[in-house]
């Protein structure tokens, strides 16, 4: 059987990708996973909408454990809270079927994603990350 084309040439992508590249890769992934979470609970699709909220927590847990706190020891510590914040919003909309908390994550990552994008946070963040491309 064939590999799919799609998944061959995302593994490229994300095997030879800049540590800052990889970033905002899972930042625009979490917020497609949030967005799908939202799209399923209007939908009242509970399966999909477990789905996305775990798979958002879980790219939200990666970026966590990408940070390296000795060298930027407060904004490690900030953007841990920050994710722990997070995960937690999206675990409760997802019990509470709530959208509220989900469009507030959804805002969070935005926010984050956006910053990496116009290289605003370049310099502190990519120092923190523990895990670079090889």
């Amino acid at each position: 059987m064939q590999a799919n084309p799609y998944a061959t040439y995302l593994e490229a992508n994300v095997l030879t990708a800049e540590p800052v590249e990889l970033v905002r890769t899972l930042y625009r992934a979490a917020l497609d996973a949030v967005r799908d979470a939202r799209g399923c609970l209007a939908a009242a699709d509970i399966p999909g909408r477990s789905t996305a909220v775990s798979k958002a927590v879980n790219i939200i847990r990666e970026l966590a454990f990408a940070i390296h706190p000795a060298h930027e020891p407060g904004l490690a510590r900030n953007l841990l809270e920050l994710y722990d914040y997070m995960q937690r919003g999206l675990l409760a909309a997802h019990l509470a079927q709530s959208d509220a908390p989900l469009a507030e994550v959804e805002g969070l990552l935005s926010t984050l994603s956006e910053a990496w994008d116009r290289g605003e946070t370049h310099a502190a963040p990519e120092s923190a990350l523990t895990q670079q491309a090889s």
